[in-house]
């Protein structure tokens, strides 16, 4: 076995092998030991080398979490108090259906670069229908027909970002040493050719048109995100109280989404300067008024059923609108009125367009688009619509004066 060196005492022949400890101070502030086994007395020693130097940097952990158990307590201790509730959502969505299945089961402390990349280069590939289950049938892979439904680049960003925050706030707790995400590449991969369909200020007119025309109740809702770019969430949770229709300003100050099946009203909102006011165009105002008349009749009618709150845009008992009823309601319209199918979130990218056709002055439509120079909202407004498109508009708020 030969002779211990000095200073050695702790390393000792142990069940075919060597092993070794130190003390050592744990992240809780507690003294304890720390083993290290060896098949050689060289290797223990190295061990126990690396253990001292471990010591002398800081606290040192001697109970290991899997990936998914960190993950999970980092969802539940950190991002979850601190962050909004979409964030903590997309992060748990992106935990549970990616995080988990592909590295969850690795100890953290011996999480490599090379465990990582490799990973991260398979997801290209990754089938999410097979893989997170998504058929009720057998599996598309199973039959040999795969429906080549691949997380995205930005999919796959996110995943890194995320698992790369993790990992920070990991080496904070001093649990590891490195961010050995920090030290991946993403995966190379073809962009999908997505043909972005936007509306122009003409399909926007067409589609305001035949909503005044079938007397919908939401039409505000539908002008404001289509002249002030607001999202959905921003007009579903706007209150009143934000509204100030004499001096034609609008605060956007809360948010109405539903999140893990709870439907949250939210006095925050998506960026620092989303809480500055915005000035109205007049066709807002008039849509505003318009809307509030249609409200109080609601309210006749409903009787001691109204539910009392202080949102804009509400059912026809006063309860908050249903942000996937919403949806809805937002492409049968579009349907019935012949224009091109979009999503929701895409009419923010005919806001300017139609600050151009109303005839507002570039400062304010520069306030309203939030661009940091006039000469970018100058760009937006060579952009001129046509006389007739003018007048249609025109005809939309005199139609809601009358």
């Amino acid at each position: 076995m030969g002779k211990r060196s000095n200073g050695e005492g702790s390393i000792f022949p142990y069940k075919g092998g060597w092993a070794s400890y130190i003390w050592v101070t744990t992240p809780e502030g507690k003294r304890t030991r720390k083993w290290a086994y060896g098949k050689t007395r060289e290797e223990t020693h190295d061990k126990w080398l690396k253990l001292h130097d471990q010591a002398r940097k800081g606290p040192v952990a001697t109970k290991h979490e899997t990936v998914a158990a960190f993950l999970s307590r980092w969802l539940a201790n950190v991002v979850q108090p601190n962050r909004e509730p979409t964030t903590y959502a997309g992060y748990e969505a992106l935990v549970r259906l990616y995080l988990v299945p592909g590295l969850g089961k690795k100890r953290l402390d011996k999480l490599t670069v090379r465990d990582v990349q490799t990973w991260l280069n398979t997801l290209p590939a990754l089938c999410t229908c097979c893989a997170q289950k998504k058929q009720r049938k057998k599996p598309c892979c199973s039959i040999g027909k795969c429906c080549e439904d691949h997380p995205s680049r930005g999919t796959i960003e996110s995943i890194r970002r995320v698992f790369r925050s993790a990992l920070t706030h990991a080496i904070r707790e001093e649990l590891i040493s490195k961010n050995v995400v920090a030290l991946t590449t993403l995966p190379k991969m073809a962009a999908k050719k997505r043909k972005h369909i936007v509306w122009n200020v003409d399909d926007a007119r067409k589609y305001l048109e035949h909503l005044r025309a079938t007397d919908e109740p939401l039409y505000a809702a539908f002008v404001l995100m289509l002249v002030l770019g607001l999202r959905r969430g921003e007009v579903l949770g706007l209150t009143w109280g934000s509204i100030d229709l004499t001096s034609q300003e609008l605060w956007v100050s809360h948010q109405l989404n539903r999140v893990h099946g709870k439907l949250l009203h939210r006095d925050t909102t998506k960026t620092t300067d989303s809480d500055a006011s915005l000035p109205l165009p007049a066709l807002c105002v008039a849509a505003l008024k318009h809307r509030r008349r249609v409200q109080e009749d609601a309210r006749k009618e409903a009787g001691e059923r109204w539910k009392d709150s202080d949102l804009v845009f509400t059912t026809r008992y006063g309860t908050p609108v249903e942000p996937r009823n919403f949806n809805r309601s937002f492409e049968l319209h579009g349907k019935a009125a012949g224009v091109p199918r979009i999503r929701v979130h895409d009419t923010r990218h005919t806001c300017a367009s139609m600050l151009a056709a109303l005839d507002v002055h570039p400062r304010v439509a520069m306030r309203i688009l939030r661009h940091s120079q006039i000469s970018v909202t100058m760009n937006v407004y060579t952009q001129i619509a046509s006389p007739e498109t003018r007048k249609a508009l025109d005809q939309l708020n005199e139609s809601l004066d009358r």
